[in-house]
Parts: structure tokens; C-alpha cells; sequence
């Protein structure tokens, strides 16, 4: 694709480059000329550089500038140059880093890779070749520990999530509140993304780590430091709010016997590991580590290699019409295994109770009676699964 072409699909597309630069007066005039070979469409941000970064840029005069004149991180300059494309009509923005390490050769990729997406609300990441010589193994071991992070919380696997090389579909991004400002920003806008239903993939671009020119604004203890806090907090807000949130859209959009019949009766899973899984997810939810229960559910699902799905929906069985009755059965099941005298009822365990003279009756019983359902229903369902699939393979077979 020639380049006059490219700048015309950019120009359909409403596409512009963002450039955020702090201190890269080495390597900023070759990334902007790059990029000036496929588009005018660029915005910079001057993060408060110190160097003749100022000086550079006076000479591109038609470019958007935007200047800080303190340092503010690079999540900051990226929130304020979607802000500014937004302002300008951009649907969307491709970001390049200013030191050299990214080719603006990609560019095209990048656009083709929009160009031929069924789904426009995507968001393109460029995924760097992590095994070459010259990438820092302090690099490749922060991209690992990112990969993963992020596929517990999304539940996609990408081959990079660090990479500053991205095109982001800013349009959707209207209902999304963001709020670090630093490198960890740049985690923060693909998990929320992902969330918002942006369909999030990798595209292979080219780097270099030329450590003569290169200048690294990452500082290791303090930034990597604000990423495990920012992916502590998103952990948690992906088992308390998101996959529940996930399920029961699902259900809603399916309807629920539409949804046990695809997801549960009709999982390729086998009639042991499905019935298990609903085991798994009657046990956790009669226990009484309320407000856990999902993020005890799916880690023992992902562990034990059962079906997720299942799982988390049978955990559900302590909805709030069934929980009376599933509190009341763990009274009287723990007064019985304790050998006590006490009497329970809807009536005594309402009003005027001392929950906590009760207390170990509860734990003990709710334990129990997890564990005995737990069991009953794993059988009584392995034999249902059992039998359908026989009759699936009957009717397969004649």
C-alpha cells in the first residue's frame, strides 16, 4: 500500500497519531518525520520536558501541540490528547512513543487492521517480538506479569499488553472514567475497555532497544509498584462487579432456559467435569463466606480446570429467596452435629436471635449442609448428563 493511499484511509477512518514525549530529544524529530510520511493528522504532548524538546517541536508549527509545563506522567498526556482528539472529530487515535523503540512504518498495519475489522469498536495492540536480543529481560518479565494480570481479568490472552503502540477507538470510551495518571494508565484504558465490550487483539510491529539514544522514563520499584496496586483493585472489581455483571447480562440476553441448555447441558465439557463444576458451585455458595463467593468460585474453577461458567452460576444458589432456607438448614444441621437441644425455626432464628451464642452452629452446619448438597447434586446431575448424552449419541448415530 502506497503511501498516498494510507493517508487517505486515515483520513476516512477519522484517524490521528498522538505522540506523547517527555525529555526524548534524541529520537523526537525521527519519530515525528515517520509519522508525517502517512498523516498531518498528529497531536503531541510535551509532557514538561527539560531538554530541547520545545525547541524541536517549534519546528512543526501545523502539528497539534499540547504543552505541560510540569512533568504529569504519561497516562496524563495520553487522557489530555484523547481529549483533544475527541474536540477535533477523531473517531480514532493511533499512540507512538517518542524514543525510538516503535517504527512508523506500522502505521499501515495498523489501519488495514482497522480497515478490515467487522467490529470498528476494536482496540489494536502492537505486540513486540519479546525474544529478541536486544529487549531488557527486565522488559520481558514485566510484559509476562502484565499478560497474565490481564487474562484474569478480562479472560483474554494477548502475546503483549505493555506495548505504548496502540490504536484506540476513543469514541467509546464516553461512559468509561479513568484515573491514574502514570504508566500504569495504559493498563487501566485496555481492561476498561475490554469491559466496555471493545474487542482488544495484538498486531505484530517492528522495535528497537538502541540503549545509546533510548531514554526510559519507567522507574522499576515505584511504577511497577502502582501497577500491582492498580491490578489488585481491578482483581477484585472483576470477581465482585464485572463477571457477575457478565453472567446475568448473559442470561438476560439469552433467556434462562436458553442459557442452561447452551451453557450448561449443552457445554462440550464431559458429564464428570460438568457435574463436578455444579458441585463446586453448590458447595461455595451454601457457605458462609458471604460476599466471596464469587472470587472463591471461579479461582477454584481455574484451579481445579472446571468449567467457569457453571460453576459461578450454581454458586448463585444463595439468592435471596433461598437463603432463609439454606440458613435455617445450616442451624439445624450444625444443632445436630453438635448434639445440642436447641430448637430452630423461621420464627426463633428472626426474632430476638443472638447470632453470635449461635454462631458456631451455623458455620459447622452451613459447612455441612455445602458439602452434603454439594454432593448430592454433583451425582444427580452426572447421572442427567449421563443419560443425555447418550441419547445425543443415539440420535447422532441413527
Amino acid at each position: 500500500m502506497n503511501n498516498q493511499l494510507v493517508q487517505q484511509k486515515i483520513t476516512d477512518l477519522k484517524v490521528c497519531v498522538l505522540i506523547p514525549t517527555y525529555n526524548n530529544e534524541l529520537t523526537l524529530k525521527r519519530v515525528i518525520d515517520g509519522v508525517l510520511q502517512y498523516t498531518q493528522n498528529i497531536i503531541v504532548v510535551n509532557d514538561g520536558s527539560t531538554d530541547s524538546t520545545s525547541t524541536i517541536l517549534e519546528n512543526y508549527p501545523n502539528l497539534e501541540h499540547i504543552q505541560f509545563t510540569q512533568n504529569k506522567g504519561k497516562g496524563q498526556a495520553l487522557r489530555a490528547g484523547f481529549k483533544h482528539a475527541k474536540s477535533l472529530d477523531y473517531d480514532y487515535v493511533i499512540t507512538i512513543d517518542s524514543d525510538g523503540q516503535h517504527f512508523p512504518k506500522d502505521i499501515p498495519t495498523f489501519i488495514n487492521a482497522l480497515e478490515n475489522s467487522d467490529d470498528k469498536n476494536i482496540l489494536l495492540i502492537g505486540a513486540r517480538n519479546m525474544n529478541q536480543e536486544d529487549v531488557p529481560k527486565k522488559s520481558s518479565f514485566g510484559n509476562k506479569f502484565s499478560n497474565f494480570w490481564y487474562w484474569v481479568e478480562t479472560g483474554i490472552k494477548l502475546q503483549d499488553t505493555q506495548s505504548g503502540f496502540r490504536l484506540y477507538p476513543i469514541h467509546h470510551f464516553k461512559n468509561l472514567k479513568f484515573y491514574t495518571n502514570k504508566f500504569e494508565f495504559e493498563i487501566e484504558v485496555i481492561v476498561k475497555a475490554a469491559w466496555n465490550g471493545s474487542q482488544v487483539k495484538n498486531i505484530p510491529i517492528h522495535i528497537s532497544y538502541d540503549e545509546t539514544e533510548r531514554v526510559s522514563h519507567f522507574r522499576p520499584f515505584k511504577d511497577f509498584s502502582r501497577i500491582s496496586v492498580l491490578n489488585t483493585w481491578l482483581v477484585i472489581l472483576t470477581f465482585l462487579y464485572v463477571k457477575p455483571r457478565n453472567f446475568f447480562r448473559k442470561i438476560k440476553k439469552k433467556g434462562l432456559k436458553r442459557f442452561l441448555f447452551e451453557d450448561v447441558i449443552g457445554s462440550n465439557d464431559s458429564p464428570q467435569k460438568k457435574a463436578l463444576s455444579i458441585a463446586l458451585g453448590i458447595f461455595v455458595g451454601i457457605t458462609p463466606l458471604w460476599g466471596f463467593h464469587t472470587i472463591i468460585v471461579i479461582s477454584l474453577a481455574l484451579l481445579l480446570k472446571l468449567n467457569k461458567t457453571i460453576a459461578f452460576a450454581f454458586s448463585n444458589v444463595s439468592l435471596p429467596p433461598f437463603i432463609p432456607f439454606i440458613v435455617l438448614g445450616s442451624f439445624i444441621l450444625g444443632n445436630i452435629i453438635l448434639g445440642q437441644n436447641e430448637t430452630y425455626s423461621f420464627a426463633t432464628i428472626t426474632t430476638d436471635f443472638e447470632v453470635l451464642k449461635h454462631l458456631k452452629t451455623y458455620i459447622v452446619g452451613s459447612f455441612a449442609l455445602a458439602a452434603v448438597s454439594a454432593v448430592i447434586a454433583g451425582l444427580l446431575s452426572y447421572i442427567i448428563f449421563l443419560i443425555l448424552r447418550k441419547k445425543k449419541v443415539r440420535v447422532t448415530n441413527a
